[in-house]
């Protein structure tokens, strides 16, 4: 008769603090560009036009509606 092994639990996997602050600010980074692109309606580019329109052409790729 074969012998029978037992099974040991999965342990959960462990995640360094460097990657858990690198996706953090990854996401910290994409929320400030999502909100430049949705919301910001010219309120933070100051240095011109060229800003300003670039993220108005971001606005209607993304169908976020701007007027």
């Amino acid at each position: 008769m074969p012998k029978v092994q037992a099974v040991r639990p999965l342990s959960p996997a462990t995640v360094s603090p460097r990657v858990l602050w690198t996706a953090a600010g990854v996401v910290a980074v994409l929320l400030m560009l999502a909100y430049l692109v949705a919301f910001d309606q010219g309120a933070v580019s100051q240095s011109g036009m060229y800003l300003h329109e670039l993220m108005h052409d971001g606005r209607h790729l993304l169908g976020v509606p701007c007027h």
